[in-house]
């Protein structure tokens, strides 16, 4: 059976991991005959926004914990991951990823990554394993490894970004995914176009399928 490492970056789509992107990727890599362990990096997240408002909250949040919420409490400590223990590795998208997982959201192409997600990435990518990345969770893979082929959607400020980087990017619309033979790499946009849940799972079920092949 396949096994998938899947990273978190909090509960939430404004300061954390996206639920939806997060939930259908576990279901898909089920459906699809595989098993999943999830990870999230023990560190304070960027901020709390108040879901409903939008207002950020007066409060302090770790990123593992949070994470641990849709994980249902069965999760482990980033630093923890081995490349050798897991056939390919997925990160949903969501805000925390471009806040918490690396600094995306505020610095842009100059962003920096969390050590312990550019150690598991750049250790899938050694051993020639299979990386998925949706929504805007594809930048980390652009800043990471550099010369590589992805998708983020259609939104220009972003793909720019990426180019800066390094990267190849190209245009998708829903359930859509970007494969890179070379470097064994699946994007897919999902929220980062105007979608709604069945077009996520669409997105999510075809990354995973993709992902699988390469293994």
């Amino acid at each position: 059976m396949k096994k998938i490492a899947v990273v978190l970056a909090g509960c939430g789509v404004f300061d954390g991991a996206e639920i939806h992107e997060a939930t259908l990727t576990l279901y898909s890599i089920v459906k699809n005959g595989g098993m999943y362990e999830i990870f999230a990096p023990d560190i304070e997240q960027h901020h709390v926004i108040n879901h409903i408002t939008g207002q950020e909250m007066p409060e302090k949040r770790n990123i593992l914990i949070e994470s641990a919420r849709i994980a249902r409490g069965k999760i482990k400590n980033l630093s923890e991951f081995k490349a050798k223990d897991f056939d390919a590795l997925i990160f949903p998208g969501g805000f925390g990823v471009a806040k918490n997982l690396c600094s995306f959201a505020f610095d842009g192409a100059n962003c920096k990554v969390n050590h312990d997600v550019e150690k598991a990435i750049r250790s899938m990518a050694e051993q020639n394993k299979p990386i998925g990345a949706l929504c805007i969770s594809p930048v980390l893979l652009a800043k990471v490894l550099g010369k590589v082929e992805i998708t983020t959607g259609q939104d220009r400020n972003t793909s720019d970004a990426v180019k800066k980087m390094g990267a190849t990017h190209t245009e998708t619309t829903h359930g859509e995914i970007v494969i890179d033979k070379k470097n064994k790499l699946v994007t897919t946009p999902c929220y980062m176009l105007d979608a709604h849940i069945g077009q996520i799972g669409d997105g999510a079920n075809n990354l995973v399928k993709a992902v699988f092949e390469m293994i």
